[in-house]
């Protein structure tokens, strides 16, 4: 298993997986790669002994098929393209859960997604490839993430809420009931959203409000 992305939340994957061994799950972190590792970055890699791997495309080069790979990238956009970069190379994304994470009845999740601890999944959620639930996260009951959306810590997602590809949603952030966020909209932190959110906008506020427009790079 290798993730791919050195920084905060590559650390807090690493977290999940230590938690996965810890617990008897039967995987091998082999290290980290990163296109453009911070000096920071790497010296925390290196306190805590995970090997720093160089950038996705040396290793690519002569990686073997049987490697699974978990994107560790919080920037939707950026996961999107280097998960894309893997699946071409023929290698298949790893799905981590943590062991403190709590998920409900009936979920659906896809390849690639990583839930850290204090996560509360509820029933009849669907989660798309790539997702990222940061810690204290809580996704209500029939609610549908699609592809590549992160949900940063202590965000709360009510039910049948229906989360586009790509979204961000900040840190304590809240969406009401049955409302849509529209592919690649940003939630800033501690945003209320009361209506739906349309594609590529940036909201902020409470209730939140629409500001700008998101890149789309």
């Amino acid at each position: 298993m290798v993730v791919v992305g050195g920084g905060g939340f590559g650390r807090e994957t690493l977290d999940v997986l230590d938690a996965l061994i810890a617990a008897g799950e039967p995987l091998e972190t082999l290290g980290v790669l990163d296109a453009s590792p911070r000096g920071d970055d790497l010296a925390q890699l290196a306190a805590r002994g995970v090997a720093y791997l160089g950038t996705d495309a040396e290793w690519l080069s002569g990686a073997a098929k049987d490697v699974r790979f978990v994107v560790a990238i919080g920037d939707p956009a950026i996961r999107r393209r280097v998960a894309e970069k893997f699946a071409d190379a023929g290698l298949r994304a790893a799905t981590l859960i943590h062991p403190k994470a709590t998920i409900g009845s009936q979920a659906r999740i896809g390849r690639g997604v990583v839930v850290a601890a204090g996560v509360q999944v509820s029933t009849n959620v669907t989660l798309g490839a790539h997702v990222h639930l940061n810690p204290a996260s809580v996704i209500g009951h029939d609610a549908v993430l699609s592809d590549f959306v992160s949900v940063n810590p202590g965000a709360i997602v009510s039910g049948h809420v229906r989360v586009e590809a790509g979204v961000l949603l900040g840190a304590g952030s809240v969406v009401l009931q049955g409302l849509a966020v529209g592919e690649g909209a940003t939630v800033g932190a501690s945003a209320c959203v009361t209506k739906d959110v349309s594609p590529h906008q940036v909201v902020v506020g409470v209730p939140a409000r629409e500001i700008a427009r998101a890149e789309t790079t």
